[in-house]
């Protein structure tokens, strides 16, 4: 690997204890036994329950609201509207990022004037019971006028569309480009061969395991609130909420988030609901609570994807890739939440250099208000889209040039020697072996023996397909002084606070948050590995912003390369500390002490020596300390990033298409991932595992689909199609280790790899198994019918504009 002047990591010198290691997750039992507490789990003396009276217009005026039957339900508190927010000067959710001339509509917690959405809160009851305030809801009458709606992003900007927002003219949110047009004109005049591709990134539903829930509580005398909500990041949460929207000081709001039961990014956000149980605690003095059904997740968690591309790639006749040029329109749905604006471009726009040495790029990006759901971070939020359409351009690259499509890739990709390396498109990619990825999975997947299978079975009416994905990603966003610059609200760095105990137990505060990702055991490898001492001495502490301090959560794969950042360098205070009272028991010079299996020991003298308990209730009696010495064991560090940190891997899957139905059925699917160091391969292969289902979810069975208004048609698991275990083959899992030079750990991050890199090359797989049927490019998802119809030639007849 490529070592940069100001490289962080440095590799251990022997063997390690716990890091590397596939220890079993220690959260786990209470989560299979049914022992986790959850948001919904949690019921105080005395609490209301508040259910949400939503629009069935996806844009329409508020007229008169006839709320007296309802409050005349014995055990209904009171019903609230938006003019009772507006009335209290309770303000906009805001969103997070900032890009120049982005329009910001407001974006009140129950709409006033217009609902923009079905699912948009109109009011909201407040009853003695949850079926209560749900009946109560039933019994409102509210005066809707419907104005017309629009769901697609590309209709949205047509002469004539309906106007979400009279303060985004033409619906445009924004318009943002990164890249040098220019070079790549000049470039594409020199190319032998220009491959052009228009597809639909089509939009999906996050279905965490957990719908969302929050429950508020509030102090009359101290004027103290309590919020407990499903979040991934609770002291965002507590800024965003307290300062910007209900403008009360931040120390008087404590957010906790307990157990939560994932996230994939739709629990970054501040919601309406969560800013009326909080104003509805202290109008009404009692908790309040509301946990959403899972037909309300479907029509108010925010959404993901939903691009429309056209993309060109220039090249010469031997296959060198010379240009890019990407021109999408991005649907934001119908408000911007936390991280909308970014997420099309600062996390998409940047990653479409992908893995490859272009002579330049230019990505021009669209942002369209829709009648439709808001869209923000989804598991890997930009990035899949990026690596769908870099990925599936160079493989219908390599369809026309008649070129293998491995072999296209590694003639073009960016060598180990030319790292850090500066794309045209902002980002500096700190380390990487892309070829040695490649070769790896190669060799797993048995891809010569499979072309062979491949040619006969075609002779034989067996249609299989053989995709590829070589993608990279971008993961710990930093450092905060660049990601400011580039727009963001928020810091990009992670907090962590060590705290010895007398007795030698170590208790871990993180400002990252686990909701699935196995904190729990991984920061404790990291702590326990720093002593040696036992797994079970550590606990980790998180999603308390009444205990942590501040951090800014998880998501975008941040935990690790960040958070454990945070957790080592604290590491190294308290152990460059006890060292020293170590040495000073010991009479001896501190440069002679050495740490292992929680024993500090003078070097060469194996007799002997100090325990980590001895030093750390020294340090706690304060009988005998070096002269000078602080008592006490304690250390925090707030670490903030060099750089991004950049994971790469190969994945390839293998499919066959039913010629009677056609069914999709994957028969195959390895991947080699490069994550840097793996903390514990058990957790990385969890994250891998279930980043490939749902990549595979996008690209055979999940869409969500509105009609050309914004109602949305596929709103249950009736009509929304997920992934389950007999859609799915084992997985051949391997890995390639090249560490980030950029934190003390190395590592790079993994909790979205197997999404990004899934659906490019599942979809490969099945585009390049139609080929046979004269198809360069069908768009997702690969549904039985639309497979059956390019089978039978009659694909355009299935309705998707994208295809050819």
């Amino acid at each position: 690997m490529t070592q940069l002047p100001d490289s962080n990591y440095h590799a251990p010198e022997g063997p390690q204890k716990y890091i590397g290691k596939a220890v079993k997750r220690v959260e786990d039992p209470r989560f299979i036994t049914g022992q986790g507490h959850y948001t919904d789990d949690i019921n105080v003396h005395g609490q209301l329950h508040a259910a949400m009276l939503r629009s069935p217009y996806s844009h329409a005026k508020i007229g008169t609201i006839d709320a007296s039957a309802a409050l005349a339900l014995e055990g209904v508190r009171a019903v609230l509207t938006g003019q009772d927010f507006a009335d209290a000067k309770v303000g906009s959710i805001p969103t997070g990022w900032l890009l120049p001339d982005l329009k910001i509509p407001p974006h009140p917690a129950i709409a006033h004037g217009e609902v923009h959405y079905v699912g948009d809160i109109v009011a909201v009851v407040i009853a003695d019971t949850r079926a209560l305030a749900e009946d109560a809801v039933a019994l409102i009458e509210v005066d809707l006028e419907p104005l017309g709606g629009v769901s697609l992003g590309s209709d949205a900007l047509k002469e004539g569309a309906p106007l979400v927002h009279p303060e985004a003219p033409g619906n445009v949110a924004f318009n943002w480009e990164i890249g040098d047009a220019a070079a790549a004109d000049e470039l594409f005049k020199q190319a032998d061969h220009v491959v052009s591709l228009k597809l639909r990134n089509h939009r999906l539903v996050p279905n965490a395991i957990e719908p969302r829930a929050s429950l508020a509580q509030y102090q009359r005398a101290s004027e103290e609130f309590t919020l407990h909500t499903t979040s991934q990041n609770p002291h965002i949460h507590r800024l965003m909420l307290a300062a910007f929207v209900l403008g009360i000081p931040e120390h008087k709001l404590r957010v906790i988030s307990p157990d939560v039961g994932g996230g994939f990014g739709s629990k970054i956000m501040q919601y309406p609901e969560e800013v009326i149980v909080l104003f509805a605690a202290k109008k009404l003095n009692r908790p309040i609570k509301w946990a959403a059904r899972r037909s309300e997740s479907f029509v108010t968690d925010m959404q993901g994807r939903d691009h429309e591309s056209e993309a060109q790639l220039a090249l010469t006749k031997d296959g060198k890739m010379l240009a890019l040029k990407v021109d999408t329109i991005a649907n934001l749905g119908a408000y911007l939440t936390t991280f909308a604006p970014a997420v099309p471009t600062y996390l998409y726009g940047t990653l479409l250099n992908g893995t490859y040495k272009f002579g330049a790029v230019h990505g021009k990006v669209t942002g369209v208000f829709t009648n439709t759901v808001p869209v923000d971070a989804y598991r890997g939020a930009g990035r899949p889209e990026a690596t769908y359409l870099v990925e599936r351009i160079v493989s219908k690259a390599a369809s026309e040039l008649g070129m293998d499509a491995a072999e296209l890739r590694r003639k073009n990709f960016i060598q180990p020697e030319d790292f850090p390396y500066q794309t045209p498109v902002a980002l500096v990619y700190d380390s990487g072996n892309y070829e040695a990825a490649l070769d790896k999975a190669l060799t797993m997947v048995g891809y010569q023996d499979l072309l062979k299978e491949q040619a006969e079975g075609r002779k034989n009416g067996r249609y299989i397909g053989i995709g590829f994905s070589t993608y990279v990603e971008a993961c710990g966003l930093a450092p905060s002084a660049l990601v400011g610059q580039l727009g963001a609200q928020a810091g990009q760095w992670e907090s962590a606070v060590v705290r010895v105990m007398p007795t030698g137990k170590i208790e871990v505060l993180t400002g990252s948050h686990s909701h699935g990702q196995g904190h729990e055991t991984t920061f404790a490898q990291i702590a326990a590995e720093e002593f040696g001492i036992p797994m079970e001495d550590v606990v980790i502490v998180h999603g308390d912003t009444g205990k942590m301090p501040f951090g800014w959560g998880t998501y975008g794969s941040r935990s690790a390369a960040v958070g454990g950042s945070a957790l080592k360098m604290a590491l190294g205070r308290i152990k460059d500390k006890a060292t020293k009272i170590a040495a000073h028991l010991l009479e001896a010079s501190p440069e002679d002490i050495e740490v292992a299996d929680g024993q500090f020991k003078v070097k060469g003298v194996p007799e002997g020596g100090k325990s980590f308990f001895d030093v750390a209730l020294m340090a706690h009696l304060a009988h005998n300390l070096p002269e000078g010495m602080e008592p006490g064991l304690e250390a925090q560090y707030m670490y903030d990033p060099k750089n991004f940190v950049y994971p790469f891997g190969t994945h390839i899957a293998v499919v066959e298409l039913d010629a009677d139905t056609g069914h999709v059925k994957m028969t195959k699917y390895v991947c080699v991932d490069d994550c840097g160091p793996l903390i514990n391969p058990l957790v990385v292969e969890g994250q891998v595992h279930g980043g490939i289902a749902q990549g595979f979810g996008q690209a055979i069975l999940e869409e969500a689909v509105y009609d050309e208004e914004g109602n949305m048609l596929t709103g249950s698991f009736m009509e929304y199609s997920m992934p389950r275990a007999e859609d799915l083959p084992m997985f051949e899992t391997g890995h390639t280790v090249t560490p980030s030079p950029h934190n003390p750990l190395g590592v790079k991050g993994i909790g979205e790899s197997g999404t990004i890199a899934s659906t490019a090359a599942v979809a490969n797989a099945v585009n390049d198994a139609l080929t046979v049927f004269g198809h360069h490019h069908v768009d997702m998802p690969f549904t039985p019918e639309k497979v059956w119809r390019a089978m039978k030639g009659g694909v355009q007849a299935a309705g998707q504009a994208a295809d050819d």
